[in-house]
């Protein structure tokens, strides 16, 4: 369980980074490009993952 909660985490910040980089229009190409909604979007995906992959960390040292 708890590698499937580590690697959710990983594919969420890896999301969430490419949201956030194509609402801050610093990543081009999309219809997302330049979007306020997609850059909030993205910053929560992205604080959800790293949260999700420290969970799943300090929950295997306990």
């Amino acid at each position: 369980m708890r590698f499937v909660l580590a690697a959710f985490g990983v594919v969420l910040v890896l999301v969430g980074a490419l949201w956030t980089l194509q609402g801050s229009n610093l990543l081009g190409g999309s219809f997302m490009s330049g979007s306020r909604l997609w850059l909030a979007i993205g910053l929560l995906a992205l604080v959800a993952g790293i949260w999700l992959v420290v969970r799943a960390v300090r929950a295997r040292r306990a």
